[in-house]
């Protein structure tokens, strides 16, 4: 299994703190005038929003963030490296494509939902083999389990948006909260499988695994006469 390297942990540590960052700071300007919880993240960066810059500026950091992280995990399958790094490309040209001053847009909305749909699919998608040989965040169990939690926030998000109101700001916060931490959370994990001793065949090493075999198949222990 090919490695990943340490500098991974950058990118996709970053994604989230840049998102929550964008989103937190973008505000202040607003005042009274912008409900986080009614709202969604693209007003901020609409066309004449007081923070346009900062979270346009953010959204791109995130799309740049997922592209390098795409890049590092090499152990992942390569659907899911791709629909990760498509996910990236998906954050840019929504930065790309603001949402007007007022009304809405298509072409926003659909760059939106296809990043959406590629974020919640990648987990599955990059998932491995069962078994210890393979990290904890590539193994089907855990991106099962991701994948459903963000198909259900977007779910959620599609609901409030039907509903024209809501709690669809809080709904479109949780969903891409969550998509961009478990880049994270994925790399973490393969870097701590990469830590662990390696055992025969190099696989890591469990505890009950005996002493490293010798040409001749016996142990470490040099034979009697």
């Amino acid at each position: 299994m090919r490695p990943v390297p340490t500098w991974a942990l950058v990118p996709s540590g970053c994604a989230p703190l840049v998102l929550v960052a964008g989103w937190t700071v973008a505000a202040l300007p607003e005042g009274p005038a912008y409900d986080p919880v009614t709202q969604t993240i693209s007003v901020l960066a609409a066309y004449g929003a007081a923070g346009f810059w900062v979270m346009t500026g953010a959204l791109a950091a995130l799309g740049v963030c997922h592209l390098l992280t795409a890049w590092a995990l090499r152990p992942a399958a390569r659907a899911g490296r791709l629909a990760l790094g498509g996910g990236g490309v998906a954050a840019l040209a929504v930065a790309v494509v603001p949402v007007p001053g007022s009304g809405g847009s298509l072409r926003h909305g659909s760059l939106a939902a296809a990043g959406f749909a590629l974020l919640a699919l990648w987990p599955l998608l990059a998932a491995g083999r069962r078994g210890t040989a393979v990290p904890w965040g590539l193994r089907p169990g855990p991106a099962l389990l991701a994948t459903a939690l963000m198909g259900a926030g977007a779910v959620w998000f599609l609901v409030e948006a039907r509903q024209h109101g809501g709690a669809i700001g809080v709904a479109e916060r949780l969903v891409t909260f969550l998509q961009s931490v478990w880049p994270f959370v994925v790399v973490t994990s393969c870097l701590r499988h990469q830590d662990r001793p390696r055992g025969r065949r190099g696989r890591p090493r469990d505890h009950c695994d005996g002493p490293a075999a010798g040409p001749s198949g016996a142990g470490s222990t040099p034979p009697h006469f």
